[in-house]
């Protein structure tokens, strides 16, 4: 018998039965989600790309500030 035609083993039964099974698990979960309206959901992300550019730009700053006190007057203190 060549495996085409070779019948399904237990294990492969078994694997199949519970994919199938997590995937409508999933699927009814999914039914239960409540999407937040497209008006909301736009501004949440402007809100959050906001955020994260001005605390990029917060980060940036301190790392400047602290560079400049930290190695180059730390250096000029060594000259």
């Amino acid at each position: 018998m060549d495996a085409m035609t070779a019948p399904e083993t237990p294990a492969k039964v078994g694997a199949l039965a519970r994919t199938q099974a997590f995937l409508a698990d999933v699927r009814t979960e999914m039914d239960k989600v409540t999407w937040p309206p497209k008006d909301q959901l736009i501004l949440a992300t402007r809100q959050i790309v906001i955020f994260a550019v001005v605390l990029g730009v917060a980060i940036g700053l301190l790392d400047f500030l602290l560079q400049k006190i930290l190695v180059d007057g730390v250096a000029a203190l060594a000259r």
